[in-house]
Protein backbone atom coordinates (compact mmCIF):
# COMPACT_ATOMS: atom_id res chain seq x y z
CA UNK A 1 0.00 0.00 0.00
CA UNK A 2 1.12 3.57 -0.70
CA UNK A 3 2.18 5.02 2.67
CA UNK A 4 4.65 7.80 1.79
CA UNK A 5 2.95 10.42 -0.41
CA UNK A 6 6.24 12.31 -0.66
CA UNK A 7 7.29 9.63 -3.16
CA UNK A 8 4.41 10.63 -5.45
CA UNK A 9 4.06 14.38 -5.14
CA UNK A 10 1.55 16.24 -7.31
CA UNK A 11 3.28 18.07 -10.17
CA UNK A 12 2.81 21.52 -8.66
CA UNK A 13 4.36 20.43 -5.34
CA UNK A 14 7.33 18.41 -6.56
CA UNK A 15 9.85 20.92 -5.19
CA UNK A 16 8.65 20.64 -1.61
CA UNK A 17 11.18 19.45 0.90
CA UNK A 18 10.36 15.78 1.52
CA UNK A 19 11.06 15.96 5.24
CA UNK A 20 8.66 18.88 5.61
CA UNK A 21 5.98 17.04 3.67
CA UNK A 22 6.29 13.98 5.92
CA UNK A 23 6.02 16.07 9.10
CA UNK A 24 2.64 17.33 7.90
CA UNK A 25 1.65 13.83 6.80
CA UNK A 26 2.39 12.33 10.21
CA UNK A 27 0.21 14.99 11.79
CA UNK A 28 -2.71 14.10 9.49
CA UNK A 29 -2.40 10.46 10.54
CA UNK A 30 -2.45 11.42 14.22
CA UNK A 31 -5.48 13.64 13.76
CA UNK A 32 -7.69 11.20 11.87
CA UNK A 33 -6.51 7.96 13.51
CA UNK A 34 -9.31 7.83 16.14
CA UNK A 35 -11.96 7.86 13.37
CA UNK A 36 -10.96 4.31 12.42
CA UNK A 37 -11.45 1.55 14.99
CA UNK A 38 -9.29 -0.91 13.05
CA UNK A 39 -5.68 -0.28 12.14
CA UNK A 40 -6.11 -1.78 8.67
CA UNK A 41 -8.90 0.71 7.88
CA UNK A 42 -6.74 3.57 9.14
CA UNK A 43 -3.77 2.47 7.03
CA UNK A 44 -5.97 2.05 3.98
CA UNK A 45 -7.48 5.52 4.50
CA UNK A 46 -3.98 7.02 4.63
CA UNK A 47 -3.09 5.12 1.48
CA UNK A 48 -6.25 6.39 -0.21
CA UNK A 49 -5.34 9.96 0.78
CA UNK A 50 -1.84 9.45 -0.59
CA UNK A 51 -3.35 8.22 -3.83
CA UNK A 52 -5.59 11.30 -4.05
CA UNK A 53 -2.44 13.43 -3.70
CA UNK A 54 -0.57 11.43 -6.34
CA UNK A 55 -0.22 12.30 -10.05
CA UNK A 56 -2.65 9.50 -11.02
CA UNK A 57 -4.75 10.76 -13.93
CA UNK A 58 -7.98 9.42 -12.47
CA UNK A 59 -8.51 9.13 -8.72
CA UNK A 60 -10.88 6.15 -8.65
CA UNK A 61 -10.29 2.89 -6.77
CA UNK A 62 -8.78 1.10 -9.79
CA UNK A 63 -6.29 3.86 -10.56
CA UNK A 64 -5.38 4.39 -6.90
CA UNK A 65 -4.83 0.66 -6.43
CA UNK A 66 -2.46 0.64 -9.40
CA UNK A 67 -0.71 3.72 -8.03
CA UNK A 68 -0.25 2.07 -4.64
CA UNK A 69 0.96 -1.24 -6.02
CA UNK A 70 -2.09 -3.17 -4.79
CA UNK A 71 -3.12 -6.13 -6.98
CA UNK A 72 -6.77 -5.00 -7.10
CA UNK A 73 -9.06 -2.19 -5.88
CA UNK A 74 -11.02 -4.31 -3.41
CA UNK A 75 -9.37 -2.79 -0.34
CA UNK A 76 -10.27 0.73 -1.38
CA UNK A 77 -13.77 -0.32 -2.37
CA UNK A 78 -14.19 -1.86 1.08
CA UNK A 79 -12.96 1.39 2.67
CA UNK A 80 -15.58 3.41 0.79
CA UNK A 81 -18.36 0.89 1.28
CA UNK A 82 -18.45 -1.65 4.09
CA UNK A 83 -15.61 -0.66 6.45
CA UNK A 84 -16.62 0.55 9.92
CA UNK A 85 -16.01 4.30 10.12
CA UNK A 86 -18.07 7.48 10.14
CA UNK A 87 -17.36 10.10 7.46
CA UNK A 88 -19.06 12.73 9.64
CA UNK A 89 -16.49 12.11 12.37
CA UNK A 90 -13.79 12.64 9.75
CA UNK A 91 -15.53 15.82 8.61
CA UNK A 92 -15.45 17.15 12.17
CA UNK A 93 -11.70 16.52 12.40
CA UNK A 94 -11.20 18.14 9.01
CA UNK A 95 -13.02 21.24 10.25
CA UNK A 96 -10.82 21.40 13.36
CA UNK A 97 -7.68 20.92 11.26
CA UNK A 98 -8.61 23.81 8.98
CA UNK A 99 -9.57 26.01 11.93
CA UNK A 100 -6.27 25.30 13.68
CA UNK A 101 -4.20 26.39 10.70
CA UNK A 102 -6.21 28.90 8.68
CA UNK A 103 -8.26 30.67 11.37
CA UNK A 104 -8.56 34.46 11.26
CA UNK A 105 -11.01 36.79 12.96
CA UNK A 106 -12.32 38.00 9.59
CA UNK A 107 -12.81 34.53 8.08
CA UNK A 108 -15.79 34.09 5.76
CA UNK A 109 -17.98 31.03 5.24
CA UNK A 110 -18.85 30.62 1.55
CA UNK A 111 -21.70 28.43 0.26
CA UNK A 112 -22.03 26.96 -3.22
CA UNK A 113 -23.04 23.81 -5.04
CA UNK A 114 -21.50 21.81 -7.87
CA UNK A 115 -22.63 19.06 -10.20
CA UNK A 116 -21.13 15.60 -10.64
CA UNK A 117 -22.08 14.21 -14.06
CA UNK A 118 -23.25 10.60 -13.85
CA UNK A 119 -24.69 7.93 -16.12
CA UNK A 120 -27.67 5.77 -15.17
CA UNK A 121 -30.15 6.09 -12.32
CA UNK A 122 -28.58 4.13 -9.46
CA UNK A 123 -26.13 6.62 -7.92
CA UNK A 124 -27.63 8.24 -4.82
CA UNK A 125 -29.39 11.48 -5.70
CA UNK A 126 -28.71 11.31 -9.43
CA UNK A 127 -31.38 12.96 -11.60
CA UNK A 128 -31.92 15.15 -14.63
CA UNK A 129 -31.30 18.54 -13.03
CA UNK A 130 -29.51 21.80 -13.69
CA UNK A 131 -25.76 21.68 -13.16
CA UNK A 132 -23.78 24.89 -13.04
CA UNK A 133 -20.73 22.78 -13.87
CA UNK A 134 -22.25 21.81 -17.22
CA UNK A 135 -24.26 25.02 -17.62
CA UNK A 136 -27.39 23.06 -18.50
CA UNK A 137 -29.71 20.28 -17.36
CA UNK A 138 -27.78 17.02 -17.15
CA UNK A 139 -27.96 13.64 -15.48
CA UNK A 140 -25.97 14.39 -12.36
CA UNK A 141 -25.62 14.49 -8.61
CA UNK A 142 -25.51 17.87 -6.85
CA UNK A 143 -23.31 18.47 -3.83
CA UNK A 144 -23.70 21.56 -1.62
CA UNK A 145 -20.43 22.74 -0.05
CA UNK A 146 -19.21 25.13 2.62
CA UNK A 147 -15.75 26.66 2.27
CA UNK A 148 -13.69 28.41 4.95
CA UNK A 149 -11.88 31.46 3.56
CA UNK A 150 -9.36 33.68 5.32
CA UNK A 151 -6.21 35.55 4.38
CA UNK A 152 -4.34 32.37 5.32
CA UNK A 153 -6.08 30.29 2.65
CA UNK A 154 -9.35 28.68 1.69
CA UNK A 155 -10.66 25.13 1.47
CA UNK A 156 -13.85 23.08 1.79
CA UNK A 157 -14.95 22.08 5.30
CA UNK A 158 -18.43 20.57 4.90
CA UNK A 159 -20.66 18.93 2.29
CA UNK A 160 -24.16 17.60 1.74
CA UNK A 161 -25.62 15.56 -1.11
CA UNK A 162 -28.82 17.08 -2.52
CA UNK A 163 -31.69 14.60 -2.93
CA UNK A 164 -34.42 15.62 -5.42
CA UNK A 165 -38.03 14.87 -4.50
CA UNK A 166 -38.12 12.01 -7.00
CA UNK A 167 -35.67 10.30 -4.64
CA UNK A 168 -37.13 11.20 -1.25
CA UNK A 169 -40.62 10.25 -2.47
CA UNK A 170 -39.35 6.77 -3.43
CA UNK A 171 -38.19 5.12 -0.20
CA UNK A 172 -37.46 1.82 -1.93
CA UNK A 173 -35.05 3.53 -4.27
CA UNK A 174 -33.46 5.27 -1.29
CA UNK A 175 -33.08 1.96 0.52
CA UNK A 176 -31.26 0.40 -2.43
CA UNK A 177 -28.81 3.35 -2.52
CA UNK A 178 -28.25 3.17 1.25
CA UNK A 179 -29.91 6.50 1.98
CA UNK A 180 -31.02 6.61 5.66
CA UNK A 181 -34.74 6.53 6.37
CA UNK A 182 -34.58 9.86 8.19
CA UNK A 183 -33.34 11.72 5.09
CA UNK A 184 -36.29 13.78 3.90
CA UNK A 185 -36.35 16.31 1.09
CA UNK A 186 -34.31 19.43 1.84
CA UNK A 187 -33.68 22.39 -0.44
CA UNK A 188 -30.12 23.51 -1.15
CA UNK A 189 -30.49 26.50 1.23
CA UNK A 190 -31.76 24.10 3.91
CA UNK A 191 -28.68 21.92 3.39
CA UNK A 192 -26.50 25.03 3.63
CA UNK A 193 -28.20 25.90 6.93
CA UNK A 194 -27.44 22.41 8.28
CA UNK A 195 -23.75 22.85 7.47
CA UNK A 196 -23.60 26.36 8.87
CA UNK A 197 -25.32 25.29 12.07
CA UNK A 198 -22.84 22.44 12.58
CA UNK A 199 -19.92 24.75 11.92
CA UNK A 200 -21.08 27.59 14.15
CA UNK A 201 -22.22 25.24 16.95
CA UNK A 202 -18.74 23.67 16.87
CA UNK A 203 -17.30 27.05 17.81
CA UNK A 204 -15.91 28.08 14.43
CA UNK A 205 -16.02 31.86 14.19
CA UNK A 206 -17.16 33.27 10.84
CA UNK A 207 -17.23 37.03 10.47
CA UNK A 208 -19.58 36.76 7.49
CA UNK A 209 -21.47 34.26 5.35
CA UNK A 210 -21.67 34.76 1.60
CA UNK A 211 -23.14 32.87 -1.33
CA UNK A 212 -25.01 33.27 -4.59
CA UNK A 213 -28.68 34.02 -5.11
CA UNK A 214 -29.73 30.38 -4.67
CA UNK A 215 -29.04 31.02 -0.98
CA UNK A 216 -29.58 34.78 -0.79
CA UNK A 217 -33.11 34.54 -2.16
CA UNK A 218 -34.09 32.11 0.59
CA UNK A 219 -35.92 34.13 3.24
CA UNK A 220 -35.77 31.33 5.82
CA UNK A 221 -31.97 31.12 5.60
CA UNK A 222 -31.54 34.88 5.91
CA UNK A 223 -33.91 35.02 8.90
CA UNK A 224 -32.09 32.15 10.61
CA UNK A 225 -28.74 33.92 10.19
CA UNK A 226 -30.20 37.14 11.57
CA UNK A 227 -31.65 35.34 14.58
CA UNK A 228 -28.14 34.07 15.32
CA UNK A 229 -26.67 37.57 14.85
CA UNK A 230 -24.55 36.15 12.06
CA UNK A 231 -23.47 38.75 9.51
CA UNK A 232 -23.92 37.96 5.83
CA UNK A 233 -23.53 39.36 2.31
CA UNK A 234 -25.77 37.23 0.10
CA UNK A 235 -26.47 37.71 -3.61
CA UNK A 236 -30.09 38.42 -4.62
CA UNK A 237 -32.05 38.10 -7.85
CA UNK A 238 -33.25 41.43 -9.24
CA UNK A 239 -36.87 40.25 -9.42
CA UNK A 240 -36.86 39.64 -5.65
CA UNK A 241 -38.48 42.08 -3.21
CA UNK A 242 -36.95 44.14 -0.40
CA UNK A 243 -38.42 46.49 2.20
CA UNK A 244 -37.25 50.11 2.06
CA UNK A 245 -38.86 51.89 4.96
CA UNK A 246 -42.50 50.73 4.89
CA UNK A 247 -42.53 50.11 1.13
CA UNK A 248 -41.91 46.74 -0.54
CA UNK A 249 -40.17 47.03 -3.90
CA UNK A 250 -38.40 44.87 -6.44
CA UNK A 251 -34.64 45.12 -6.46
CA UNK A 252 -34.81 45.96 -10.18
CA UNK A 253 -37.00 49.02 -9.50
CA UNK A 254 -34.56 50.26 -6.86
CA UNK A 255 -31.67 49.79 -9.27
CA UNK A 256 -33.44 51.85 -11.93
CA UNK A 257 -33.58 54.87 -9.61
CA UNK A 258 -29.95 54.91 -8.47
CA UNK A 259 -28.09 58.13 -9.21
CA UNK A 260 -25.16 57.88 -11.59
CA UNK A 261 -22.95 60.13 -9.45
CA UNK A 262 -23.34 57.86 -6.42
CA UNK A 263 -21.43 54.91 -7.87
CA UNK A 264 -18.07 54.35 -6.11
CA UNK A 265 -15.20 52.46 -7.72
CA UNK A 266 -13.67 49.88 -5.35
CA UNK A 267 -11.53 46.76 -5.66
CA UNK A 268 -12.58 43.37 -4.33
CA UNK A 269 -8.93 42.29 -4.35
CA UNK A 270 -6.15 41.31 -6.69
CA UNK A 271 -6.84 38.89 -9.53
CA UNK A 272 -4.65 37.24 -12.15
CA UNK A 273 -4.87 40.43 -14.26
CA UNK A 274 -4.53 42.98 -11.48
CA UNK A 275 -7.08 44.62 -9.19
CA UNK A 276 -10.67 43.41 -9.66
CA UNK A 277 -12.42 46.76 -9.89
CA UNK A 278 -16.18 47.36 -9.90
CA UNK A 279 -18.52 50.24 -9.17
CA UNK A 280 -20.65 49.97 -6.02
CA UNK A 281 -23.65 51.55 -4.32
CA UNK A 282 -25.54 50.62 -1.19
CA UNK A 283 -28.60 51.92 0.63
CA UNK A 284 -30.25 51.09 3.91
CA UNK A 285 -33.17 48.69 4.06
CA UNK A 286 -35.85 48.33 6.73
CA UNK A 287 -33.88 47.97 9.98
CA UNK A 288 -33.86 44.87 12.17
CA UNK A 289 -35.22 45.01 15.71
CA UNK A 290 -31.72 45.23 17.22
CA UNK A 291 -30.43 48.81 16.85
CA UNK A 292 -26.85 47.56 16.80
CA UNK A 293 -27.44 45.89 13.42
CA UNK A 294 -28.40 47.14 9.97
CA UNK A 295 -29.61 45.76 6.65
CA UNK A 296 -28.34 47.16 3.34
CA UNK A 297 -29.03 46.59 -0.34
CA UNK A 298 -25.69 46.48 -2.13
CA UNK A 299 -25.17 46.80 -5.89
CA UNK A 300 -22.08 45.91 -7.96
CA UNK A 301 -21.68 47.18 -11.54
CA UNK A 302 -19.18 46.05 -14.16
CA UNK A 303 -16.81 48.70 -15.52
CA UNK A 304 -16.70 47.18 -19.00
CA UNK A 305 -20.47 46.57 -19.24
CA UNK A 306 -22.56 48.88 -17.01
CA UNK A 307 -25.67 46.81 -17.77
CA UNK A 308 -24.10 43.92 -15.86
CA UNK A 309 -25.22 44.52 -12.26
CA UNK A 310 -25.31 42.17 -9.27
CA UNK A 311 -27.31 42.78 -6.10
CA UNK A 312 -26.73 41.66 -2.51
CA UNK A 313 -28.54 41.88 0.80
CA UNK A 314 -26.22 42.70 3.67
CA UNK A 315 -26.88 42.11 7.38
CA UNK A 316 -24.08 43.39 9.60
CA UNK A 317 -23.25 45.49 12.66
CA UNK A 318 -24.26 49.12 12.20
CA UNK A 319 -20.67 50.41 12.19
CA UNK A 320 -19.43 48.31 9.26
CA UNK A 321 -18.33 50.09 6.10
CA UNK A 322 -19.09 49.74 2.41
CA UNK A 323 -15.51 48.55 1.87
CA UNK A 324 -16.07 45.67 4.29
CA UNK A 325 -19.19 44.59 2.43
CA UNK A 326 -17.37 44.83 -0.89
CA UNK A 327 -14.52 42.66 0.36
CA UNK A 328 -16.90 40.00 1.67
CA UNK A 329 -18.83 39.95 -1.62
CA UNK A 330 -15.49 39.45 -3.35
CA UNK A 331 -14.83 36.25 -1.35
CA UNK A 332 -17.40 34.25 -3.30
CA UNK A 333 -14.76 33.08 -5.77
CA UNK A 334 -12.98 31.16 -2.99
CA UNK A 335 -15.57 28.39 -2.85
CA UNK A 336 -15.61 28.08 -6.64
CA UNK A 337 -11.82 27.78 -6.67
CA UNK A 338 -11.85 25.36 -3.73
CA UNK A 339 -14.27 23.08 -5.59
CA UNK A 340 -12.38 23.33 -8.86
CA UNK A 341 -8.96 22.68 -7.34
CA UNK A 342 -10.38 19.76 -5.35
CA UNK A 343 -11.63 18.29 -8.60
CA UNK A 344 -8.42 18.88 -10.53
CA UNK A 345 -5.88 18.13 -7.78
CA UNK A 346 -7.41 15.46 -5.55
CA UNK A 347 -10.17 13.82 -7.57
CA UNK A 348 -13.25 15.24 -5.86
CA UNK A 349 -15.32 14.17 -8.87
CA UNK A 350 -13.41 11.01 -9.84
CA UNK A 351 -15.37 8.58 -7.71
CA UNK A 352 -17.27 5.60 -9.11
CA UNK A 353 -19.27 4.73 -6.00
CA UNK A 354 -23.07 4.70 -6.20
CA UNK A 355 -24.13 4.52 -2.57
CA UNK A 356 -24.91 7.34 -0.14
CA UNK A 357 -22.16 6.15 2.20
CA UNK A 358 -19.62 5.82 -0.61
CA UNK A 359 -20.29 9.38 -1.79
CA UNK A 360 -19.79 10.89 1.66
CA UNK A 361 -16.65 8.85 2.31
CA UNK A 362 -14.91 9.69 -0.95
CA UNK A 363 -15.93 13.36 -0.87
CA UNK A 364 -14.75 13.81 2.74
CA UNK A 365 -11.41 12.11 2.09
CA UNK A 366 -10.94 14.26 -1.00
CA UNK A 367 -11.76 17.41 0.99
CA UNK A 368 -9.19 16.38 3.61
CA UNK A 369 -6.53 15.88 0.91
CA UNK A 370 -7.31 19.34 -0.49
CA UNK A 371 -7.17 20.90 3.00
CA UNK A 372 -3.79 19.21 3.52
CA UNK A 373 -2.46 21.03 0.44
CA UNK A 374 -4.02 24.34 1.55
CA UNK A 375 -2.33 24.04 4.96
CA UNK A 376 1.05 23.20 3.45
CA UNK A 377 0.82 26.23 1.20
CA UNK A 378 -0.07 28.49 4.09
CA UNK A 379 2.47 27.15 6.57
CA UNK A 380 5.43 27.04 4.18
CA UNK A 381 4.64 30.20 2.29
CA UNK A 382 4.72 28.22 -0.95
CA UNK A 383 2.82 29.88 -3.77
CA UNK A 384 1.76 27.98 -6.83
CA UNK A 385 1.07 29.06 -10.37
CA UNK A 386 -0.62 26.86 -12.96
CA UNK A 387 1.86 24.63 -14.83
CA UNK A 388 4.84 26.50 -13.40
CA UNK A 389 5.48 24.80 -10.08
CA UNK A 390 6.31 26.50 -6.80
CA UNK A 391 7.77 29.96 -6.74
CA UNK A 392 10.22 28.93 -4.04
CA UNK A 393 11.49 25.79 -2.39
CA UNK A 394 10.87 24.99 1.26
CA UNK A 395 14.19 24.66 3.01
CA UNK A 396 15.55 23.26 6.28
CA UNK A 397 15.10 26.59 8.07
CA UNK A 398 11.39 26.53 7.21
CA UNK A 399 11.14 23.04 8.63
CA UNK A 400 12.81 24.13 11.86
CA UNK A 401 10.41 27.05 12.22
CA UNK A 402 7.46 24.76 11.57
CA UNK A 403 8.58 22.27 14.24
CA UNK A 404 9.11 25.04 16.74
CA UNK A 405 5.62 26.43 16.12
CA UNK A 406 4.04 22.98 16.54
CA UNK A 407 6.19 21.85 19.51
CA UNK A 408 7.67 19.01 17.46
CA UNK A 409 11.09 17.51 18.11
CA UNK A 410 13.96 18.61 15.91
CA UNK A 411 15.96 16.24 13.78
Amino acid sequence: MLSEPSQHLPVELDLLDVQMWNVYWAEIERRIGPVFARSDARERAMSYLAGLLSPAERKNSWQLAEQSGAPNPYGFQHLLGRADWDPNALRDRLRTYVSDYLAESDAVGVIDETGFLKKGRQSAGVARQYSGTAGKIENCQIGVFLAYASVQGHTLIDRELYLPKEWTDDRKRCEIAGIPDECAFATKPALARQMLQRTLDAGVSLAYITGDSVYGDDHALRLWLEDRKQAYVLARSCDEYVWIGVQQRTIASVLAELREQDWVRLSVGAGSKGERLYEWQQLLLHPPADDAWRRWLLFRRSLSDPSEVAAYTVFAPAHTTLMTHVQVAGKRWTVEESIQTSKSEVGLDHYEVRSWTGWYRHITLSMLASAFLAVIREETGAETAPKKGLSKKVGVSSLARFKARRNLQSG
